[in-house]
């Protein structure tokens, strides 16, 4: 029998080293946005890093959301899944309606210092077992035809770095 609901988060990390075109974009665009957006918070130029901006201006915690704003078409262009994550055919397979953007470090003169975070959140799914380092799953809309004893399709993702389960319902 399966073990319970689950909801897994991956937390999508993106610096100057991106490698996917769509890293990249994502990279570039956060990067200007964040430029602009923080000269209003520092109008003087005292703090040239995210995390002095934080520190002197309380307010300068909208920056995460004002900053995110670069960054959801480039969301919208993943369809609903989750990057990076595949099943054992190598195939994008986590449905996600849900994310959190985070500004994790940068700085207004010096891009190579710019870091963000995507959290994804997955919808819900069926955790049925662990077998080695992976889970397996189905996906929450088969969750009656599981109780039913009635054969069901599957996927295995593998436990990866950065992957997590982020909430736990039993059945």
């Amino acid at each position: 029998m399966a073990k319970g609901i689950i909801r897994l988060c991956y937390k999508k990390m993106i610096d100057v080293n991106a490698q996917k075109q769509w890293e990249k974009h994502v990279f570039e665009d956060t990067y200007m946005e964040f430029f602009m957006q923080s000269q209003f918070y520092n109008q003087e130029e005292k703090y040239p890093t995210f995390q002095e901006l934080i520190a002197n201006v309380p307010a300068a915690d909208k920056l995460h959301y004002l900053v995110s704003t670069a960054a959801i078409n480039y969301i919208r262009q993943l369809n609903d899944l989750i990057p990076d994550i595949t099943n054992a055919h190598h195939q994008l397979c986590l449905p996600f309606k849900n994310f959190r953007f985070e500004i994790v470090q940068s700085h207004n003169k010096n891009k190579e210092e710019h870091i963000v975070a995507i959290y994804f959140y997955s919808e819900p799914i069926i955790w049925i077992d662990t077998i080695d380092n992976q889970l397996l799953i189905s996906y929450s809309k088969q969750k009656e035809a599981l109780g039913a004893g009635n054969e069901i399709s599957t996927d295995l993702i593998s436990l990866q770095l950065l992957l997590s389960i982020s909430s736990f319902q039993t059945i």
